[in-house]
């Protein structure tokens, strides 16, 4: 991480580019259910809430008006970037934030627009994440693997961090 970003700062470097988040809930059975969504935000701004566009037409905003805890976890492996975020998810029905948030690709699922009746604004709170971010390339990664098999020793590959928001 460089010496001028936050880990706040970070971790959003490190998901802005990643178009879907897994968004996992606790389903009405006591499992633990995941739904790939859309992540709306153009930036992450200093209160660290994550925003998702949700059809009212499924039980997604039910279960977490039910339970609002969740974890929305990111991958990109080309990138060797993954995130764990774990926060607490309301349904919001904010007129300013759906207006602001919403784009044309939203208008394929909600073509009513931020006013779409089917519409809900899912906001996470972020209250914790964790990291990983590998910077070495693939065959420096693949020596360090192999250097590890052969002594026994884990390998150190890349940043990882928990991040406190």
């Amino acid at each position: 991480m460089s010496k001028d970003k936050t880990p706040h700062d970070h971790l959003w470097e490190m998901i802005k580019d990643i178009r879907f988040g897994m968004l996992t809930h606790r389903h009405a059975d006591g499992g633990l259910h995941a739904h790939p969504l859309t992540t709306q935000n153009k930036e992450l701004g200093q209160k660290g809430v994550l925003y998702f566009f949700v059809s009212k037409r499924t039980e997604v905003g039910q279960r977490l008006r039910n339970d609002g805890n969740v974890n929305v976890s990111y991958s990109d492996p080309h990138k060797d970037h993954y995130v764990s975020i774990t926060g607490t998810a309301r349904v919001s029905e904010d007129m300013d934030a759906k207006q602001r948030l919403f784009n044309p690709m939203a208008k394929a699922w909600f073509p009513g627009g931020a006013s779409d009746p089917d519409l809900e604004l899912v906001e996470v709170q972020i209250t914790g994440a964790e990291y990983w971010d590998v910077k070495e390339s693939k065959p420096t990664q693949l020596f360090k693997m192999a250097a590890a098999a052969v002594s026994g020793q884990r390998p150190t590959m890349g940043e990882h961090k928990e991040v406190a928001v």
